[in-house]
């Protein structure tokens, strides 16, 4: 299903294949030879999406564009199942396996890997052929690749990366203390508001 969004239409190449249950939704723009696989979703709802050449998006991915975060693919980019993507750049020739996860901010380098449910957190920088171990964290810039275990060195590094004010704007709150009364109810209306106009393109 393609979805014109904020008066936006995706554009798909002519030798794209996109599945029938998959979703494009608005400023996306997929190139030559890519295959989006079966309820995949591509939704551009504040920034832009750009697929390159030869990208194989597998079935149930997630890829978002986010405002002041658009999501670019190179070349030969290969997104697993259940991969989430979100307002990132991945280079040429990068491999993000099954349930990878890689968030706003982040740069992806050429021939890099992602392996099985590897993250790469929110501004990090991972460099070219670098490779992310199965159920491993990418974090900081340049990035240090760390086991989960290894939770206090990984949020030293991700606290100062900032989330609530990248992401949402809002200071990080003391401790025992949340942002989530503040922020959803906006994050909310605004996801509302910004589909009330949607046209699905047939």
């Amino acid at each position: 299903m393609q979805i014109e969004h904020a008066g936006v239409q995706p554009r798909v190449h002519q030798t794209a294949r996109v599945a029938p249950t998959a979703v494009i939704c608005g400023d996306v723009a997929i190139g030559p030879n890519c295959s989006i696989g079966f309820g995949a979703v591509l939704t551009a709802e504040s920034g832009p999406i750009r697929i390159g050449s030869n990208c194989i998006i597998m079935d149930t991915a997630v890829l978002r564009g986010v405002k002041g975060s658009p999501l670019t693919l190179g070349d030969n980019v290969l997104v697993g199942p259940r991969a989430y993507l979100t307002g990132c750049s991945i280079d040429d020739e990068a491999f993000l396996a099954t349930g990878s996860t890689v968030f706003n901010g982040a740069v992806i380098g050429r021939g890099a890997e992602v392996r099985i449910n590897g993250i790469v957190h929110l501004r990090t920088v991972l460099p070219a052929n670098a490779t992310v171990p199965l159920g491993w964290i990418a974090v900081g810039d340049p990035a240090r690749i760390l086991p989960p275990e290894a939770h206090d060195e990984i949020w030293a590094v991700q606290k100062q990366l900032d989330f609530p004010r990248f992401v949402f704007g809002v200071e990080r709150p003391p401790e025992g203390q949340t942002i989530m009364p503040d922020v959803m109810p906006r994050y909310a209306a605004a996801l509302r508001r910004g589909h009330d106009p949607d046209k699905i393109m047939g």
